[in-house]
C-alpha cells in the first residue's frame, strides 16, 4: 500500500517542484494578459465592425464556449497522459490564437478568440489541480499565489492596451506575447512533471479525505459556475460601462478593468497570508459581501473616481474566492478531484460563456443600459452567499 506522501508526486524526475511552480506562474501571467485583453479592445472593435452590445458580447461567449471544450479535453488528457500534455498544448494554443486576434474581419477575430479560448480551457484546470495536489495542507495559500500571478497579467492588460492603441502597435504586442507563450509551452514540454495518475490501491487517509458526496459536488458546481461568470462579466464590460457612465478627457476609461484586477491582485497577495490564519469560510463570506458592495458601487457610479473605486472593491472581494473553491475541491474529494475537477472547470467555463452574454443581451433590451445588465454579477454574489451557507465548510474540516 502506498503512503499518502507518495501517492501524489509534486514533480517528477529532474524537475523540481519549485521550478515547475514558477514556470506555471509565468504561464498564468501570460494567461491573464491574453484572456482579459479583449475587454479594453472592445471599444475599438465595436467601432471597427459596428457592433452593438449583443454582438460585442460574442467575444466572451465564443472564447469561453471553446474553453468549455478545452476543459473537457483537459480532463480526458489528464486522466490518460497526466498534467503536462493539456498544460503545454493549452499554452501553445493561447499564444497562437492571441497572435491572430487583430484580424481584418469580425468572424476571423472570433475564430482567433476561439483558438485561445480552447487553450485557456486546456491549460488552467491542469495547472490549478497540479498545485492543489502538490502542496497538501498549504494548497489554499499556494493556489492563491498561482492565481495572484494570473492577476499580475490581468492588471497589466489594460495599460498595455491603452499604450498599444495610442501608438498603433496592437498587432506587434499580440505577436510578441503569442510567441512568448508558445516558447514557454516548449520549455515545459521538455520538462518532466505531472505524469498520469497511477491506479494502485489508495490509502485509508485518501479515501477519508475524498468522502464528499453528490450534494457537495452540486453546490461546488454552482460556486464554480457563478464565480467565474461574475468575475468575467465584470471585467469584460468594465471599460465599456465606464466609457458610458462618465465624461472622459481621454481613453482612461480602460483603466476601470485595471482597477478591478488591482483589487484581485491585492486581495490574492494578502489572501495567501490571511488564509494561513483565518478559516476559509470566514474569508469567503467576507469576500462575497465586499464584492457585492463593490459591484453595486460600480454600476451606480457617475464619476471616474467612484467607477474605479467600485471596480477595485469588487475585485478585492472576489480575490480569494476561486482559490478557496479549488482548495475545497481537492480537500473534500481527495483522489477523485481530478475527475470531479473536470466537471467543476467545465461549469466554470459555462458560467464565463453565458453570464457576460446575458449582461449584453439585457443591456441591449434596455437601450444599451449596462447599469441594468450589470445587475447579473450582483445576483451572482447573492447566489454564492447562499450556496456557501448551504455547504457549511467549517463542519467539513
Amino acid at each position: 500500500m502506498m503512503s499518502p506522501k507518495t501517492q501524489i508526486q509534486p514533480a517528477g524526475g529532474n524537475s523540481s517542484r519549485s521550478v515547475i511552480f514558477y514556470l506555471l506562474c509565468l504561464g498564468f501571467v501570460l494567461n491573464g494578459i491574453i484572456i482579459t485583453f479583449i475587454g479594453p479592445l472592445l471599444t475599438v472593435f465595436r467601432v471597427k465592425w459596428g457592433l452593438d452590445d449583443s454582438r460585442a458580447g460574442l467575444f466572451s461567449t465564443v472564447q469561453f464556449s471553446f474553453s468549455l471544450a478545452g476543459v473537457l479535453m483537459s480532463s480526458a488528457l489528464t486522466a490518460a497522459k497526466g498534467f503536462k500534455t493539456p498544460i503545454t498544448l493549452g499554452l501553445a494554443m493561447l499564444g497562437i490564437g492571441f497572435a491572430l486576434l487583430n484580424a481584418p474581419t469580425f468572424p476571423l477575430a472570433l475564430a482567433a478568440s476561439a483558438i485561445y479560448g480552447l487553450g485557456y480551457g486546456l491549460s488552467v484546470p491542469g495547472t490549478n489541480l497540479w498545485v492543489g495536489e502538490s502542496y497538501g495542507e498549504r494548497r489554499a495559500s499556494a493556489l492563491n499565489i498561482m492565481n495572484l500571478a494570473w492577476g499580475v497579467g490581468a492588471i497589466t492588460s489594460a495599460p498595455i492596451a491603452k499604450i498599444t492603441i495610442e501608438t498603433s502597435t496592437v498587432t506587434l504586442l499580440l505577436y510578441f506575447t503569442g510567441a512568448l507563450t508558445v516558447a514557454l509551452s516548449i520549455v515545459l514540454l521538455r520538462m518532466r512533471f505531472g505524469e498520469a495518475p497511477h491506479q494502485e490501491n489508495s490509502s485509508p487517509m485518501e479515501e477519508t479525505s475524498g468522502s464528499a458526496g453528490t450534494g457537495v459536488a452540486i453546490l461546488l458546481g454552482v460556486l464554480f459556475f457563478v464565480y467565474v461568470g461574475t468575475e468575467v462579466s465584470t471585467s469584460f464590460w468594465s471599460s465599456l460601462h465606464s466609457q458610458r457612465a462618465a465624461i472622459w478627457a481621454s481613453n482612461n476609461f480602460t483603466f476601470s478593468q485595471m482597477f478591478f484586477y488591482a483589487g484581485l491582485l491585492g486581495g490574492r497577495a494578502a489572501g495567501a497570508a490571511i488564509l494561513l490564519r483565518l478559516k476559509e469560510m470566514t474569508v469567503a463570506v467576507g469576500g462575497i459581501l465586499l464584492a457585492a458592495a463593490g459591484e453595486l458601487l460600480f454600476l451606480s457610479a457617475h464619476s471616474p473616481i467612484t467607477l474605479f473605486a467600485g471596480a477595485f472593491f469588487a475585485g478585492l472581494g472576489l480575490a480569494s474566492l476561486y482559490p478557496i473553491y479549488i482548495a475545497w475541491l481537492t480537500k473534500w474529494f481527495g483522489a477523485r478531484a481530478r475527475k470531479v475537477g473536470g466537471v467543476m472547470f467545465a461549469l466554470a467555463a459555462v458560467g464565463s460563456a453565458t453570464m457576460p452574454g446575458i449582461v449584453g443581451v439585457v443591456s441591449r433590451h434596455y437601450n444599451s443600459n449596462l447599469r441594468i445588465g450589470l445587475l447579473a454579477p450582483v445576483a451572482g454574489c447573492a447566489v454564492m452567499l447562499v450556496t456557501v451557507a448551504l455547504l457549511r465548510p467549517n463542519s467539513r474540516g
